[in-house]
């Protein structure tokens, strides 16, 4: 599986943005998928998963509320959509794959996209 995540940009505080990361392979709708985001000087972060048919969903505490992720995998996509962006939300913004796990460790997922950068000015 290989992703390709976009969407970032910059936003004010408040804001709203949708990320989409794009799948490609034949077995994307089997793999339980999810959204990491890293600010700058600061560890990876999870944000959130959901699984392979999208009857399951889990979030950091932080984002609850806020974000909400989906997928169409008829589209081979995945999506976050954020609201009531703040700028502690300022990071660079990673999909991920995997077959067999939807946790929020980072080192268990198998696939990573490049990253898609969000900036929330205050």
């Amino acid at each position: 599986v290989q992703l390709q995540a976009s969407g970032g940009g910059l936003v004010q505080s408040g804001g709203s943005l949708k990320l989409s990361c794009a799948g490609s392979g034949r077995t994307f709708g089997n793999h339980a998928m999810g959204w990491f985001r890293q600010a700058p000087g600061k560890d990876l972060e999870f944000v959130a998963a959901i699984s392979w048919k999208g009857g399951t969903t889990k979030y950091a505490d932080s984002m609850k509320g806020r974000f909400t992720i989906s997928r169409d995998n008829a589209k081979n996509t995945v999506y976050l959509q954020m609201h009531g962006l703040r700028p502690e939300d300022t990071a660079v913004y990673y999909c991920v794959a995997d077959q067999q796990y939807m946790g929020d460790l980072a080192d268990q997922y198998e696939h990573w996209g490049q990253g898609t950068l969000v900036t929330v000015s205050s």
